[in-house]
């Protein structure tokens, strides 16, 4: 029984061994036939891959590509971009450079005098005052009543009373302060701002000149001519805020109570005196300067930087306005260089920046102005609420437009005084 089993097993054994060399291909079928099903949904899902990412979208960007390309004279546009930034650094440079070519009011000074005679810079101060009076008259500049103007007024009242022993005082008291009252409306009615010259830094100074020496003497010259640039600056302010007026009634800016260039210590601004304050000066460190300034310039080798203090009365609505037209650009005539004449260049400056500012009420309405204050009781300064504007400002000057004609002695002492220690002040003074 166990043998014929065993004789089959050994049969099927053999039929197995005779065919054995078919079973790799069978089995590599089989797999293939099982990876088939699979690899081709795979390739379905990879060619709509590659069609969408591949063919479409690479496509889309291809022919953007072709519509954004680069012109091939696009150089000559980059060339013709290039050269306006060219042009553009050059104007930056020229206007740097015009900010200070400013007119002279006398160009046989610098930089170094052709003579040395007294009578050149006694000239010099004749054409700087002389220069001013015709600012104040371009802004149509007066003054109150002098004291000589109101005794010769009130001396017809006098003489009536010195007759007429029957005239109360109370009542010639009454007559005489509207006799006073009307003098003073008339000389409001008459100017568009009050002003005395010798409140302007340098006015004075150079009607009681005295001569000291040559170098200090042109020293005195350059310092003032550039004083006398900024008093134009602020008198041009004043004209174009009160342009259209006809009387301090009807004006913004009322009164100028002075443009000056003193220390912080010898300029009394919360005070209501009359200063001049001293010549400009140049800011060689930020303690030199009446204020310590916020945008911390100060000479350096592209600029000198001066400080100087305004005092104004204006009326309550045109304190921004006036703040703003002192810091607007203002126009000036080139100076050329000597020797050359052209036609007169016209450029715009905007060199001055508000460090600053101090406002003092002086009265709410008309009615409220203490009459018994001397610094404003022979001042009409209309309806409108005043009030004391003070400003310390910093004006700039570009070495660009003024180097070649700087005196050599104004040079030598901003180069000294900045070797200086910064606690030397008695040596700076």
């Amino acid at each position: 029984m166990v043998i014929p089993q065993l004789k089959d097993v050994i049969q099927k054994l053999s039929v197995f061994k005779r065919h054995s060399s078919l079973f790799v291909p069978v089995v590599i079928g089989l797999v293939g036939a099982l990876l088939l099903i699979p690899t081709q949904l795979i390739s379905g899902n990879l060619k709509k891959q590659m069609s969408e990412e591949s063919i479409t979208k690479r496509g889309m960007y291809v022919g953007s590509l072709q519509q954004n390309a680069v012109p091939s004279d696009q150089w000559k546009l980059e060339q013709e971009r290039q050269k306006a930034y060219e042009n553009d650094a050059n104007q930056i440079t020229l206007l740097a450079k015009e900010l200070t070519q400013r007119q002279l009011l006398n160009d046989k000074i610098f930089p170094e005098p052709r003579d040395t005679s007294i009578s050149l810079f006694k000239v010099f101060g004749q054409r700087f005052r002389s220069a001013v009076d015709e600012l104040l008259k371009r802004v149509k500049a007066g003054e109150c009543p002098t004291e000589a103007e109101l005794k010769r007024n009130l001396g017809s009242l006098v003489s009536s009373r010195r007759t007429d022993r029957s005239l109360h005082r109370s009542a010639w008291r009454e007559a005489g302060d509207e006799i006073r009252d009307a003098l003073c409306r008339a000389k409001a009615e008459s100017c568009n701002i009050y002003c005395n010259p010798t409140d302007l830094s340098g006015y004075e100074f150079w009607d009681k000149y005295q001569y000291a020496g040559t170098l200090e003497a042109v020293e005195d010259c350059w310092y003032y001519q550039s004083g006398y640039w900024i008093i134009e600056d602020v008198l041009d302010t004043i004209d174009a805020m009160n342009s259209g007026s006809n009387s301090v009634f009807k004006s913004p800016v009322k009164r100028l109570l002075g443009v000056n260039f003193g220390s912080s210590e010898a300029t009394t601004r919360a005070s209501r005196e009359r200063t001049t304050g001293g010549r400009p000066r140049y800011l060689l460190t930020i303690l030199d300067g009446l204020a310590i300034p916020c945008t911390a310039r100060v000479c350096n080798g592209d600029i000198d930087v001066v400080h100087f203090n305004v005092r104004v009365i204006v009326s309550t609505k045109a304190v921004l306005q006036f703040m703003q037209q002192l810091c607007s650009a203002k126009q000036h005539i080139v100076r050329e260089s000597s020797g050359q004449t052209r036609e007169p260049r016209y450029a715009k400056h905007n060199q001055i920046t508000i460090l600053e500012h101090r406002i003092t009420s002086i009265d709410r309405q008309i009615t409220s102005i203490d009459r018994q204050d001397e610094t404003h009781s022979l001042y009409r300064y209309g309806e409108d609420a005043v009030v004391e504007l003070d400003l310390i400002c910093e004006y700039i000057f570009s070495k660009k437009g003024y180097d070649e004609i700087k005196p050599e002695s104004v040079k030598k002492s901003q180069i000294i005084e900045t070797t200086l220690p910064a606690w030397d002040s008695r040596r700076r003074r």
